[in-house]
C-alpha cells in the first residue's frame, strides 16, 4: 500500500468519525410505542375480526405459523416471560403471503389476558378492546 493510499484511508477515517460524532448520522433508537393505545374489535379490518374470533375458538388457522410464540424482541409490548405471547396472521386481501398484519395475544390460548393488533409488522401495536 502506498503512502498516499494510507494517508487517504486515515483522512477518510477521521472524516467519518467527525460525521458520526457531529450527529449528522445517527443510529435509529428504539421506537417507544404505548401498547395501551386501543382499538375496538369493531374497528379491526374484517379479516382481523375473523382472526380474533378464531383465537377464542382455538382455530382452525390458515397459516402454519399461527399460534407460534412471539418473542417481543421489539419490546413494545409489556415485558413477560418467553412463551407468554403468541402471534396470529390477519390476512391481507390480494396478497399471496402472510403480509404485515398480525394479532399478538398474551396468556393462555383461547383465553388470552390481552391481545394487540399490528398493521405494520410489529413496528406498532394497539391493544384490542371489546
Amino acid at each position: 500500500m502506498s503512502r498516499f493510499t494510507s494517508l487517504k484511508l486515515v483522512i477518510t477515517g477521521f472524516l467519518l468519525a467527525g460525521v458520526f460524532a457531529s450527529g449528522f448520522v445517527q443510529a435509529k433508537g428504539p421506537v417507544v410505542i404505548d401498547a395501551r393505545t386501543t382499538i375496538a374489535v369493531a374497528e379491526l379490518p374484517r379479516q382481523g375480526t375473523q382472526t380474533y374470533q378464531l383465537i377464542y375458538q382455538g382455530g382452525p388457522f390458515a397459516h402454519e405459523k399461527d399460534g407460534v410464540v412471539f418473542g417481543n424482541r421489539e419490546r413494545l409490548l409489556p415485558a413477560q416471560k418467553r412463551g407468554f405471547y403468541r402471534e396470529y396472521t390477519v390476512a391481507t386481501p390480494g396478497l399471496s403471503h402472510r403480509g404485515a398484519r398480525r394479532i399478538v395475544c398474551g396468556g393462555q390460548p383461547k383465553t388470552p389476558d390481552a391481545c394487540y393488533y399490528t398493521a405494520d409488522h410489529y413496528a406498532s401495536f394497539r391493544q384490542i378492546v371489546p
